[in-house]
C-alpha cells in the first residue's frame, strides 16, 4: 500500500510530485531544497535583476534544507532520527563541499545515515543544494 504526503509547513514542490511517499515502513522524500514556504525567498541567495544568482551562502541554504526536511518528516509521521539514507546534490562541489560537510556533521552527528554526495550542473530553481532522503516510520 502506498500513501503520499504533502506538508503544509514546507515549501510546496516545484513540480507535479508529493513531498513524500510511504511504502511499507519506509518514507521516501522527493528532492528538498532551501526555499521558504509562503515566500519567493531562498535563504542565502542574492539574485540579480534578470534572476541570475549573484552570490549565495551554502551554509544558510544547508540549514534551510535541513529545516524543510524536518517539517516534511514530522508531517509524514517520521522524524529526523529515523533518516537512513541521504543523497545530496551540490552545484559546486569544489567551493561548497567543505562547508556543507561541516554543517551536515552537526545536524547528522547522532543519526549517521548512509550518504551519497554528487555534483550536478544545475537544479530546478536558483539553489546550490538539494537533498533526497529515505527514512523509516
Amino acid at each position: 500500500m502506498k500513501h503520499t504526503f504533502s506538508s503544509m509547513n514546507a515549501p510546496p514542490p516545484v513540480g507535479s510530485y508529493p513531498h513524500a511517499k510511504k511504502v511499507g515502513n519506509l518514507l521516501f522524500l522527493s528532492g528538498v531544497g532551501p526555499r521558504v514556504r509562503g515566500s519567493k525567498q531562498i535563504p542565502g541567495v542574492n539574485l540579480g535583476p534578470e534572476g541570475q544568482v549573484v552570490s549565495y551562502d551554502i551554509e544558510k541554504q544547508c540549514v534551510s534544507v535541513f529545516n524543510n526536511i524536518k517539517q516534511i518528516l514530522n508531517d509524514s509521521g517520521s522524524d529526523w532520527t529515523k533518516i537512513v539514507d541521504v543523497t545530496v546534490f551540490l552545484t559546486n562541489m569544489k567551493n561548497d563541499f567543505e562547508t556543507y560537510n561541516e554543517v551536515y556533521a552537526k545536524y547528522f552527528s547522532n543519526t549517521m545515515p548512509t550518504r551519497t554526495t554528487v555534483e550536478v550542473n544545475c537544479l530546478p530553481t536558483p539553489i546550490a543544494i538539494e537533498l533526497k532522503v529515505i527514512a523509516t516510520l
